[in-house]
């Protein structure tokens, strides 16, 4: 799968990046948002798979979306025989965020990307849309730390495996109401809290990574983007847990959960029967190969965004195997109907 998917995947969230950041700073995370769906679905339709949609766009802010069960690639044409040995297919789930961080995009903001991760059938968690608790570190801390530790022994814990002290930790966090002791209890510690108001799976990746300056991301996010974040954890060897959570008070959101019995039931359904469960990243993404994809759409920790010229424009990705147990950084020049004019290394 490594093999035959690796560039044509970095090419999927390319593309969706390249039309989103036409959006940025513009106003409309809407817009910012279904050019990226619209350009991931044209680019994965042209591949060589028989693929399928595990986790797709919320539908919890109305987003538009490539939805949770829709199949995507040349091999799922009702022609597809015509294409594709279909008796030698490795059917495979997918998990997008085709602009994560839409708000980051409209405002012109730092840290958003077009992301995904695959992974062969059955090998991603179909996350409901609901909310989770998240602990994401560097390799060092893994299997050391825990989400159910207080933040203070999880940040000694994670300074002693990097040998350095508490106060040269930087935590990520949501900017969330929710999270208003969490912060105040990293802060007493003597690290710092690096806010942001969207955008977790490009905090949980910069964890994952030495060198990146961040060291840590706790708090509450989106349950799908979980899922996301934890293959590319997994792919890096490093620390990643989560909780489903879905107590309205808990999450304090000011948009409509619904009711706890209800969420427990449709968990039930999904063939969760632990709802409080502590998922472990193998956990999440438990394929035997996974793959991870990411293009800058703005400036971020890890890679520039996305750059316009008068030929084209220029991306910064990453791909993440656990099969080859590789990080690619991928710097490509898009050129305008194949014309370059004047390109620029930097």
């Amino acid at each position: 799968m490594d093999n035959k998917l690796g560039l044509e995947i970095i090419e999927v969230v390319e593309q969706a990046a390249i039309a989103s950041a036409r959006w940025m700073g513009k106003g409309d995370n809407k817009t910012a948002d279904q050019v990226a769906v619209e350009a991931m679905r044209e680019k994965m339709n042209q591949i060589l798979m028989r693929g399928r949609i595990v986790i797709g766009e919320g539908t919890r802010d109305e987003a538009p979306m490539l939805y949770i069960g829709e199949e995507v690639g040349i091999c799922t044409r009702p022609d597809a025989d015509q294409f594709c040995r279909l008796e030698e297919l490795v059917e495979i789930d997918i998990a997008v965020d085709p602009c994560e961080g839409t708000n980051l995009v409209a405002k012109g903001q730092n840290g958003s990307m077009a992301v995904l991760a695959i992974s062969e059938k059955g090998g991603l968690l179909n996350a409901p849309d609901i909310y989770m608790q998240k602990l994401a570190a560097p390799p060092q801390a893994k299997g050391k730390v825990h989400i159910d530790y207080p933040p203070e022994k999880n940040l000694q814990i994670i300074a002693e495996s990097l040998d350095r002290e508490i106060s040269d930790l930087t935590v990520i966090v949501m900017d969330r109401k929710r999270h208003a002791q969490l912060i105040q209890q990293i802060r007493n510690t003597g690290a710092r809290v690096k806010l942001i108001t969207d955008g977790d799976i490009s905090a949980a990746l910069s964890a994952g990574f030495n060198g990146s300056g961040i060291h840590a991301l706790m708090g509450i996010g989106a349950a799908p983007e979980g899922v996301i974040s934890a293959a590319a954890l997994r792919c890096l060897g490093a620390h990643f847990q989560g909780r489903l959570i879905y107590d309205p008070e808990v999450v304090q959101a000011g948009t409509y959960l619904p009711p706890i019995e209800e969420t427990r039931r449709e968990l039930k359904e999904k063939g969760i029967e632990d709802p409080d469960k502590v998922w472990e990243c193998e956990e999440l993404a438990s394929g035997q190969e996974v793959l991870f994809a990411a293009t800058g759409i703005t400036d971020g920790d890890l890679m520039k965004g996305v750059r316009f010229f008068g030929g084209g424009a220029r991306t910064e990705s990453l791909i993440i195997s656990s099969q080859s147990r590789t990080v690619r950084f991928v710097d490509t020049i898009h050129m305008k109907d194949g014309q370059p004019r004047g390109l620029q290394l930097r």
